[in-house]
């Protein structure tokens, strides 16, 4: 029998199996010796070892599409950060190291900013400005208002969608309302898995529309990017990448040397200086990381 892992927690695993069986099981200890851990978004094959109490084994992992490290899912087709667009400010140091984990894990990346009601017009066109010519899809919502959650579930539409951002932004809320034309499974789902507390402490997958589902992941209130040396950090700025080989050097840092291309196209506008500011910061950090 297969299906989907849908949420994950001290060993048991719980097997989404179509028709909205869902299934307790354990992981064979044959992963244990291979140290290979079973993952929410996983596909696997499980033996029932007690149907009347929906308890099984996961026999065997299916081959994944993709595993992120942080947050660790597997199978994602695209990642929507959300982040409040004020009460609190957006903290666009803390985007930004989480757009540069996605771009080197190869994921593509919807920004949502919550709360836009409380923002002008003029914060919303300098939050677009600054995203969009980076190449993301950058929406304004507000969960309180229900405005424009049509929106977000039009670009989740279709897609298994891993869910992030820090916590007070109205993640869980706006979630909550994505969840209101959901498919009758996931009401059972979601009872069996303690779904709906205010706070996500585990990644689990949410049903939302039939062949669309979300991760909704723990909020992060920082994060450090460990797996990038700083000579690669400017292949996680998509705006930098067609810039790059105007560099007269070879192995440019983009930061004090002449003739740079990624520079060049700062002073002429075409990147954010907010961004370039932060890789600056994200440089620096890196280069200090290394030291020790």
């Amino acid at each position: 029998m297969q299906g989907k892992i849908i949420k994950g927690i001290a060993g048991f695993y719980y097997v989404h199996v179509a028709e909205a069986s869902l299934y307790e099981c354990k992981a064979k200890g044959a992963f244990r010796k291979a140290k290979i851990k079973p993952l929410v978004g996983d596909n696997v094959e499980i033996q029932v070892i007690d149907e009347d109490k929906k308890k099984g084994n996961i026999e065997k992992i299916l081959p994944r599409r993709n595993q992120l490290i942080r947050p660790a899912v597997s199978n994602i087709d695209m990642a929507l950060v959300i982040f409040a667009a004020a009460k609190p400010d957006p903290n666009l140091n803390l985007l930004d190291r989480f757009l540069i984990m996605m771009e080197l894990q190869n994921v593509p990346v919807t920004i949502c900013f919550n709360k836009s009601d409380l923002v002008d017009e003029q914060t919303k066109n300098n939050l677009s400005q600054i995203y969009e010519s980076a190449g993301y899809k950058v929406l304004f919502t507000s969960a309180k208002k229900e405005e424009n959650i049509e929106q977000i579930r039009d670009v989740l539409r279709g897609k298994t969608s891993t869910v992030a951002g820090p916590s007070g932004v109205g993640k869980s809320s706006t979630i909550n309302l994505l969840q209101d034309h959901t498919i009758m499974e996931t009401g059972a789902i979601s009872e069996k898995i303690e779904r709906g507390k205010n706070t996500t402490r585990h990644s689990q997958i949410i049903p939302i529309e039939e062949d669309t589902y979300i991760m909704d992941t723990p909020g992060f209130s920082s994060i450090y990017i460990t797996e990038c040396e700083k000579e690669d950090l400017w292949k996680g700025y998509p705006e930098f990448v067609k810039y790059e080989p105007h560099c007269k050097f070879n192995g440019c840092s983009h930061i004090s040397e002449p003739n740079c291309g990624i520079k060049d196209a700062l002073a002429e506008g075409k990147i954010s200086q907010s961004r370039y500011d932060n890789y600056k910061l994200l440089y620096e950090e890196l280069k200090n990381v290394r030291k020790y």
